[in-house]
């Protein structure tokens, strides 16, 4: 008889798959999803819209069109390429699949996006983490120190950063680019709409960084499409260990048909901004609450019992994030999405029953 652990790597088998709590019945702050859904005529004409795809028909591999459209509306400099992926996930995993040469290392601020150490360990690569500065700001110093000591073949830096939502100052993303002169730099914005700042102008500055984003965050979790933007000389290699058709043809539908109504979009940005103001402060001025500054559409809130404050929380049926557990300067942290007045609403209502 063969068994799976005859076959599986042992460093798999040793694994826990990617944890999704189920949220049925629950107000979900947990996974940083856009709370909106679309107004009823739109979405009934994206409806009509994607009746209309032949779903026969494989996707194109590189929808020609949509990029060109993409690159119009995200303004992607001139000379730039882009490369669609099943979302961030999926990107962040070809670059670990085609960067994998024998000792090649992959390093990040931490803590940060899990999605970079475990590409790396799935790919064999080493993950090299720098622990960011107390206040979770960027340790630029720790920083260049491991780029000169590991010389990693990629470096991501998130813009702003999961799970902290601190916006890294660009003198220190840019004094690690430049020290970065045998490494690929990766800047991950999947959260720019709520940053309002980005690195996409300067993608073609260096030869060595390239822009990465989601439209998750944006609203559209649901469709899975992440896009990378860089020199066509990283673009053409990536491109060669994507699955040939990674990006579905209904997610290649509504993204064309979304790009024409981003206002929409860029409304309810607006909206989760003015409420992440409103929700920051309120939570603040709750006994023993700490909440670190967010460029996201998400807080991280310091707490005196992160277990007893998701427990509490959960009992009153809403879900946040416990990620007290993650490292150590995220102790008795937990992350709780941004969203409508009336659920941001109950959250507070709860919490303030929890932190007396």
């Amino acid at each position: 008889m063969t068994i799976p652990q005859d076959i599986i790597r042992a460093d798999v088998l040793a694994m826990t798959s990617y944890p999704v709590p189920d949220a049925a019945g629950l107000i979900k702050l947990d996974a940083m999803e856009n709370p909106y859904a679309l107004p009823r005529p739109l979405a009934d004409r994206l409806g009509e819209r994607l009746a209309q795809v032949a779903l026969n028909r494989y996707p194109l591999p590189r929808p020609g069109a949509l990029l060109d459209k993409l690159k119009c509306a995200m303004q992607v400099p001139v000379g730039c390429d882009v490369l669609l992926g099943n979302g961030s996930d999926e990107l962040i995993s070809l670059i670990a699949t085609a960067c994998a040469k024998p000792g090649a290392k992959i390093l990040a601020p931490v803590p940060g996006f899990v999605m970079y150490s475990m590409s790396a360990k799935l790919a064999h690569l080493e993950f090299v983490g720098v622990p960011l500065n107390v206040d979770l700001t960027l340790d630029v110093g720790a920083m260049l120190e491991a780029v000169a000591a590991h010389q990693p073949a990629v470096i991501y830096l998130a813009y702003p950063n999961n799970p902290t939502g601190t916006l890294f100052d660009d003198a220190d993303l840019e004094r690690v680019v430049r020290a970065a002169d045998r490494s690929l730099v990766v800047i991950d914005e999947a959260y720019q709409p709520f940053a309002q700042r980005s690195w996409m102008s300067r993608v073609g500055e260096f030869d060595n960084v390239v822009v990465m984003r989601t439209v998750s965050k944006l609203g559209l979790a649901g469709i899975r499409l992440g896009y990378l933007v860089g020199l066509p000389a990283w673009i053409n290699e990536f491109d060669k260990v994507r699955p040939p058709y990674n990006t579905n043809v209904l997610t290649q539908a509504t993204v064309d048909f979304m790009l024409d109504h981003l206002e929409v979009l860029d409304a309810q940005a607006a909206e989760l901004r003015a409420e992440r103001a409103r929700l920051a402060e309120a939570i603040g001025a709750l006994p023993g609450a700490h909440v670190f500054p967010s460029a996201g559409n998400f807080l991280l809130v310091r707490v005196p019992d992160a277990a007893a404050v998701f427990d509490a929380l959960l009992g009153a049926r809403i879900l946040i994030k416990n990620v007290s557990k993650m490292h150590p300067l995220l102790a008795e942290c937990v992350r709780i999405t941004v969203s409508t007045p009336d659920e941001n609403a109950q959250l507070l209502a709860a919490l303030k029953n929890v932190l007396v």
